[in-house]
């Protein structure tokens, strides 16, 4: 089975009218410009309907609340990332032994967590991840694993290594225990040879 078979893009919403299709586009267009140039804090709905050239109402009515919208804005970064995973380059995209790219990816998880690490905390329960955003990584993990022959319980051992590379722990291990980030990628990779063993390569 091929990884494009495990790992099908994120289906959208249903399709949208043109204008409504548009309003949206440039809400999210004008909250990431937002995010920024100032900062996740400071966007406000207000300044987001401004600088999209909509009213307020159009705001509240697509994402009801600052939370949805950064919810929002995070889900279009995800998914950008996830292009990468399926068809960027090598290391990260294919084309790179899966040992290599397993390892490709702890790295750019680890930095697109903390590079959105300000808008996943804003988009609180609307969405640190959605459900279907964090799936797909999961199965690319799952993937790589079979890949490298790893047996056992692939879903739970995809888990152990997505785990760390969340908020909750990042923010524990980097702001609270003084963690330098190249210490916390090193220990993901230690978890992650434990886990695949005699598939990974050599010290």
């Amino acid at each position: 089975m091929s990884e494009h078979q495990l790992l099908p893009l994120l289906t959208g919403p249903p399709p949208e009218r043109r204008d409504a299709a548009r309003n949206r586009e440039a809400l999210l267009v004008a909250a990431r410009e937002l995010v920024e140039r100032d900062g996740v804090q400071a966007v406000t709905m207000d300044a987001v309907a401004a600088a999209a050239g909509v009213g307020k109402g159009t705001v509240f009515r697509r994402f009801r609340s600052k939370e949805g919208l950064m919810a929002a804005v995070l889900d279009h970064s995800e998914t950008e990332w996830q292009r990468l995973l399926l068809f960027g380059p090598p290391p990260l995209g294919p084309g790179a032994p899966p040992w290599e790219r397993l390892v490709a990816f702890g790295r750019s998880r680890l930095e697109t967590t903390l590079l959105h690490a300000d808008l996943i905390r804003a988009a609180g329960a609307a969405g640190t991840r959605s459900s279907a955003a964090y799936s797909l990584v999961a199965m690319h993990v799952r993937y790589l694993l079979a890949e490298l022959g790893v047996t056992g319980d692939l879903p739970l051992l995809a888990t152990a290594l997505l785990a760390p590379m969340e908020i909750p722990i990042l923010d524990q291990q980097l702001h609270n225990d003084g963690f330098p980030i190249d210490r916390v990628h090193a220990g993901w990779v230690d978890l992650a040879r434990r886990i695949v063993g005699d598939a990974a390569p050599p010290r």
